[in-house]
């Protein structure tokens, strides 16, 4: 055998080792590594859905924020609709009240004149009184009521024994409101006030 054989031999040794000991690598080892394959693409998988869920939740809370919006602009603007109605209506009824106002002093002095003068204009009142009633307009203030300077504007006051303290001594001019809405307060005398 010459140099050259020996070196050829050699090196057919070293890869028959070479491929006995990969053979002889334990199980156990090659297992590992497939485990740890799996564990890396588990992780990467858990991150890749956490990734997606949390993406899935910011849309979420982008779609629900949008709906709260969206009913808040729809409430408003109902509201808003109402709002310009109620004010359209108070505003009318405002410019009418002196027909009101008119027809309860006529009603007041009407005492020496003919009946059916008296029932003409009773008629005409109470024809009145049931448009405000169907817009639901009331009117309020009467003598005796306490007195709140958020529904009554007092125009003077007396001292009375008869009435107690704040009270209506005097109602020069009906109030009037629809629902909690003040159309026109009521001009009223105090009595006993501080």
């Amino acid at each position: 055998m010459t140099k050259g054989d020996d070196n050829m031999s050699e090196e057919k040794k070293t890869e028959d080792i070479s491929e006995e000991t990969a053979a002889q690598q334990p199980a156990e080892e090659i297992k590992e590594e497939k485990k740890e394959k799996k564990k890396t693409k588990k992780d990467k998988n858990a991150e890749k859905i956490k990734e997606l869920e949390d993406a899935l939740a910011e849309e979420k809370d982008k779609r629900m924020r949008l709906a709260a919006e969206y009913d808040n602009y729809r409430k408003r603007t109902s509201n808003e609709k109402l709002s310009i109605y109620d004010d359209a209506t108070a505003k009318t009824i405002e410019e009418i009240l002196p027909v009101a106002d008119s027809l309860t002093m006529a009603l007041q002095n009407v005492k020496d004149a003919p009946e059916e003068f008296r029932k003409g204009i009773e008629l005409v009142a109470n024809q009145f009184k049931a448009s405000l009633d169907k817009l639901n307009v009331e009117a309020f203030c009467e003598v005796g009521d306490d007195f709140d300077p958020n529904l009554h504007n007092a125009v003077a006051k007396i001292e009375s024994e008869e009435l107690g303290k704040n009270k209506i001594a005097a109602v020069f001019q009906k109030g009037y409101k629809k629902g909690e809405k003040i159309i026109r307060h009521a001009m009223v005398q105090v009595a006993n006030c501080d």
